[in-house]
């Protein structure tokens, strides 16, 4: 039997590879904006812990900061989307984006706590572990997801599945409503996901 037909599917395999891992690579920040975004998260943590506002102070923030944001930059921003002028986006996301995840988080941690009260009070739970699929493929956005997840009542989420192109969330579901895939993700993730998808690739 000849082996033409498997060498041509590992080519194919790789070539997808390539392809994901160059989009991904598309989708991030500039090394620029990177650095500037970690220096000005990092400066601002300085300035809050510090609480000291004498020029020496700001100084050795800013300057120290910048020090550690030139090395350090990856480990904050790798996963950020790129879109956008730089000040847009940090205005962007802390005017916006950060409101409208406290008001969702809110409210499902109100919904969740009522619908958990009542299965408990009814006694009329259906517990199952459920594997959902996440659009997502950062490993920051997919961390938010997972902890997010496990924040509402009701749910926990016990490992996550991440390959290139593809990432399963297992999840701990106290009532198993559905078994499909595809509603169980919607019953679970919400509009968490679509939010993330704002910010992380």
């Amino acid at each position: 039997m000849s082996r033409v037909p498997f060498y041509l599917k590992e080519r194919l395999e790789e070539v997808r590879r390539r392809v994901l891992f160059e989009t991904y690579e598309a989708q991030k920040l500039p090394r620029w904006e990177r650095i500037t975004f970690t220096w000005l998260v990092l400066f601002s943590f300085w300035i809050v812990i510090s609480g000291n506002l004498s020029l020496e102070n700001i100084f050795a923030g800013a300057l120290s900061s910048l020090i550690i944001s030139s090395f350090m930059y990856d480990m904050l921003t790798d996963d950020i989307r790129a879109s956008g002028h730089l000040i847009e986006k940090i205005i962007y996301i802390a005017l916006f984006l950060v409101p409208q995840y406290l008001f969702i988080m809110i409210f499902r941690l109100l919904e969740s706590n009522f619908r958990v009260a009542k299965h408990a009070i009814l006694l009329d739970i259906n517990p199952g572990i459920v594997k959902i699929r996440s659009d997502l493929h950062s490993d920051t956005g997919l961390t938010i997801l997972a902890n997010s997840i496990t924040l509402t009542p009701g749910t926990l989420t016990i490992d996550v599945d991440k390959k290139l192109g593809e990432a399963y969330l297992y999840v701990h579901w106290l009532n198993v409503e559905t078994l499909d895939r595809e509603k169980a993700g919607y019953k679970i993730k919400g509009d968490i996901e679509e939010w993330l998808k704002k910010i992380f690739w």
